[in-house]
């Protein structure tokens, strides 16, 4: 189970579900929002596999043996297994649960996006596009599922982290990339584009953000640790993305429950 786990990228799909879980709760109360990130989890758990399934020779080669499929961990048909069982339950807990059949489908779409960056979007100039679309139905699809319309900043916002985390998440394979001929947007680009444009998307997010619901220190700490993404090494680029990410999650939390209210059940 630990490996199937480590298999799905645990840090991301952690992320995203503890992310979902904070939303839903500015929206719903504690009981559907749980089933919300239950649901979410179940997605990720899907797009994490399959992206281990489908970069398997890839990570043979370069020797990614924190990779369960190749430290042996975890076997492919296993792998395999695991999300064919998955599948129905993805479907089952994001249709039928409290996102509904709107707001279910708006989710499981941005789940198909990630499938399709793995599988075709990874290696095109088109490769920020499945992160943009996956993120913004994030964010809209538990919005959806109170019956309102996702505002515009919403899904701008979520659609601008969804493409910063893209260009973040490839600094640091970049090199191994362009070496097995994977090229997507950022490995084209380069590094030092990469960086700036991270950066920027960042600065962008949190700008609209602080638009909304004005934070002074916040909006000083945020656009400080999104500049140094342009300038850091690898080993610190990460934690300043993690600090802004933080703090344009506070301030979209505080947005959410300001412009779009709290729905009592």
């Amino acid at each position: 189970m630990l490996f199937l786990l480590r298999a799905s990228h645990l840090g991301p799909t952690a992320a995203v579900t503890f992310i979902s879980f904070l939303l839903a709760t500015s929206l719903w109360w504690e009981g559907p929002a749980f089933l919300i990130a239950f649901g979410v989890f179940l997605g990720q758990l899907l797009v994490g596999w399959s992206n281990d399934l489908n970069d398997y020779p890839d990570d043979v080669k370069h020797n990614r043996t924190s990779k369960p499929l190749v430290s042996g961990g975890v076997s492919s048909k296993q792998l395999l297994l695991a999300v064919k069982i998955c599948a129905p339950f993805a479907l089952i807990f994001n249709l039928f649960g409290p996102l509904g059949i709107k707001g279910g489908l708006t989710y499981l779409f941005g789940v198909g996006m990630g499938v399709a960056y793995n599988f075709y979007f990874k290696s095109t100039l088109l490769s920020p596009l499945p992160y943009a679309l996956a993120f913004a139905a994030l964010v809209s699809s538990i919005v959806i599922s109170t019956d309102q319309t996702p505002p515009i900043w919403l899904i701008t916002c979520g659609a601008l982290l969804g493409v910063a985390a893209h260009f973040a998440n490839v600094l640091k394979d970049i090199d191994q990339d362009l070496e097995s001929k994977i090229k997507g947007l950022p490995q084209r680009l380069g590094k030092r584009a990469s960086r700036i444009i991270c950066a920027s998307l960042l600065i962008g997010t949190t700008l609209i953000l602080h638009s909304l619901v004005g934070n002074t220190p916040l909006l000083v700490i945020g656009l400080i640790a999104a500049a140094i993404t342009s300038v850091a090494p690898n080993s610190v680029i990460f934690k300043s993305l993690i600090i802004t990410v933080i703090i344009d999650l506070f301030l979209l939390l505080n947005a959410v429950d300001s412009e779009l209210g709290s729905l009592i059940i």
